[in-house]
């Protein structure tokens, strides 16, 4: 087929089909336009901001409007104060002098299923990318789009980080990933904020941290997320990560919390975003056999995950330990869902300050009590009571300097409050851990929101 000649106005520059643009704090987007224009008249570029669904004007403001048009056959505009919300459809055409016709115009470009909304980054491991397997009714929805590998945006659907076309051959899976969470964070957003979600994936399965800190190294998935963000427009509202199985040595452990920590702060000054949320997973379990020393490793990952988020501003954590499998490592589609829920409810009231019951119980104090055979274990944000679903096993651990004390008995009082009964009296310093390991034993839950505890390490004794 022969090439068309260029007729009116052509964008260049500007949006794509089903991008969204992150809105400013006001609530408002701006679109940055440009191109050209061809007509043997003068006359100049006109452009409007339309109602997808009703054709309507956004706004009086956003109706056609007039343009810089240059005789230089270029022009170019911003629509700024574009409220949040889609999805819209932006129109041009190029009217010559002395038209009074105005809707029979000369054809113009337009781009469709635009939205003014939130920005979430993804980032991370394979619990990220996703390899949950399995059937489970998690459906694209209009208004959640994604940023894909290809550098086009599009309607988001599962896998999210599917390669076809890729433009991104660092972030490239060797396998076909499936089920993420993200989509059903998306969602929840959507739902609480009432505008458009668009995800921007940069996720690897298997990556270690060092991947990611710019302080470590190459770093090529940091660079490219760095690089998946200018493309979707510079801002973006946070990041979600779901990382550590790959940093879970006794080594990596020790240090996961400040490298972390550095990584964060490497992707708030690159991004100029000083307030950048993240919201993190402390890690599920592997039920897959594990190395010498791996069992400390997980241990002290979930740690800094924990301690993490209770350190820096603007990070959260949520648990995943209780939720299911569908292979040795990865959380499974039904598993995603809740997890997605959750990690949307720590953004609503990390990102956006909405009042939400979002936190897992988390240990306060551990403490001598009784005739010294009990300690007890207090948690903050227990919404009604801890208890157990498994009261034949438990995943608490002491250790004193001779070694692991065996902990004889669990009980759940109510409350906030848990109690060990160890089989005998502590010898001297000693401290206590829950969901030690790799594949530790279910955790107590706050039961009215079936929301079990934080894991944690060495919690000292008082």
């Amino acid at each position: 087929m022969a090439d068309l000649v260029p007729q009116g106005v052509v964008i260049e520059q500007g949006p794509e089909d089903w991008q969204i643009v992150q809105r400013d704090r006001r609530g408002f987007g701006v679109l940055r336009l440009a191109g050209r224009w061809y007509s043997a008249t003068p006359g100049c570029v006109e452009v409007r901001l339309a109602e997808e669904d009703t054709s309507a004007p956004v706004s009086p403001s956003l109706d056609w409007q007039r343009v810089d048009t240059r005789a230089d056959g270029t022009w170019a505009t911003d629509l700024v104060d574009i409220p949040g919300g889609g999805l819209y459809r932006l129109e041009t055409r190029f009217n010559p002098e002395g038209n009074v016709a105005g809707e029979w115009s000369m054809r113009g470009d337009m781009r469709h299923h635009l939205g003014v909304g939130e920005l979430w980054v993804i980032a991370g491991q394979s619990n990220s990318a996703g390899y949950g397997r399995g059937v489970v009714y998690d459906p694209p929805e209009l208004g959640l789009h994604l940023l894909r590998n290809n550098e086009h945006w599009a309607l988001a659907t599962h896998p999210l980080n599917e390669s076809t076309d890729t433009c991104h051959p660092v972030n490239r899976e060797g396998a076909n990933p499936a089920h993420a969470p993200y989509l059903q964070f998306a969602r929840v957003l959507r739902r609480a904020l009432g505008v458009p979600v668009g995800l921007v994936q940069t996720a690897l399965g298997g990556s270690p941290l060092s991947q990611w800190d710019p302080a470590e190294g190459d770093a090529g998935l940091y660079r490219n997320m760095i690089h998946c963000v200018g493309l979707a427009g510079g801002s973006v509202r946070g990041v979600v990560w779901y990382q550590g199985e790959s940093d879970s040595s006794p080594e990596l452990g020790t240090t996961y919390a400040a490298r972390f920590s550095r990584a964060v702060a490497a992707w708030r000054e690159a991004m100029g975003l000083p307030e950048l949320a993240v919201i993190t997973v402390q890690l599920n379990r592997v039920t897959a056999p594990q190395p010498e020393g791996a069992d400390l490793g997980w241990s002290l990952v979930r740690e800094a995950q924990r301690q993490v988020a209770r350190r820096l501003a603007g990070v959260a954590v949520v648990p995943a330990l209780d939720l299911p499998l569908s292979d040795q490592i990865h959380t499974s589609p039904a598993g995603n869902l809740i997890l997605g829920e959750r990690m949307a409810q720590a953004a609503l009231a990390v990102a956006y300050g909405q009042p939400r019951w979002w936190r897992a119980p988390e240990i306060a104090a551990a403490r001598r009590a009784g005739d010294g055979l009990w300690l007890e274990l207090t948690f903050d944000h227990v919404q009604s009571r801890l208890d157990t679903l498994e009261p034949a096993r438990h995943p608490f651990r002491v250790e004193e300097a001779g070694g692991v004390l065996p902990v004889a008995e669990v009980a759940y009082p109510g409350g906030a409050v848990v109690r060990l009964r160890l089989a005998r009296p502590l010898a001297g310093p000693a401290c206590v851990h829950a969901a030690w390991g790799a594949d530790p034993a279910p955790l107590p839950l706050d039961m009215e929101r079936l929301m079990p505890i934080l894991g944690f390490h060495g919690v000292p004794i008082e």
